[in-house]
């Protein structure tokens, strides 16, 4: 006992710093590892993204336990949350709010009765880049030309009271909403602002230069 008294005096700054750090990422902010695919070309695998958790809720450190309701998403807003239906975290777009009525034709979204406009970026034989505007955020989205478009459509449906509908921005390769069913606002962890830094997967774990401190909102 005298021995663990004795440690704790010799590093008593380092033992606070670890402590008021740890409360910060539990609280205030922290980075996620992206490991999928799901959300380019907006988000890329191997990117730190920054997660400002004190967006909708002021909590409770180390708990879920929300203490004063901060901010409600807003639809284009990248959130984090903890997907008891997919049993693990996930980031997505948010796409429709609660009492939203939202469709999805042939990629084609429609929000309360209005289709989301659409510019071609670019396109090739892989994969398909355009430009949506949800409601004037404007945002990237990819369309893999050789997947699947079993998700590429779904019936007009509203969103129930205190649930938002979220989709990754890789429409075609993305396990969302389409999949997981609407997502409840106590699951979410916090909102997605920027990308830290990068990691380059294809070219041994390398930064990429042109990533750093990225704004994930900027058109």
């Amino acid at each position: 006992m005298d021995k663990l008294k004795k440690i704790c005096k010799t590093n008593r700054q380092l033992i606070i710093f670890i402590l008021l750090m740890s409360v910060f990422r539990s609280a205030v902010a922290d980075w996620y590892t992206v490991p999928t695919g799901s959300m380019q070309p907006t988000i890329k695998e191997g990117d730190r993204i920054v997660v400002d958790k004190m967006a909708y809720d002021l909590r409770l450190p180390f708990t879920q336990i929300s203490l004063l309701t901060t901010g409600e998403p807003e639809r284009g807003e990248i959130v984090v949350f903890e997907s008891q239906a997919a049993t693990k975290r996930l980031i997505k777009r948010v796409i429709g709010l609660p009492g939203d009525t939202v469709g999805l034709n042939n990629e084609v979204l429609s929000i309360n009765g209005k289709p989301l406009g659409y510019s071609l970026v670019t396109s090739d034989r892989r994969e398909l880049i355009a430009t949506e505007n949800l409601n004037g955020l404007i945002h990237s989205i990819r369309i893999e030309t050789g997947a699947s478009d079993q998700l590429s459509s779904f019936d007009t449906l509203t969103v129930p009271e205190g649930h938002y509908l979220v989709m990754g921005d890789n429409r075609r390769n993305s396990a969302d909403s389409r999949v997981y069913g609407f997502i409840p606002r106590d699951e979410l962890k916090g909102k997605a602002t920027r990308v830290a830094f990068s990691l380059d997967y294809e070219d041994y774990y390398l930064p990429r230069e042109d990533r750093f401190f990225t704004d994930l909102y900027l058109n």
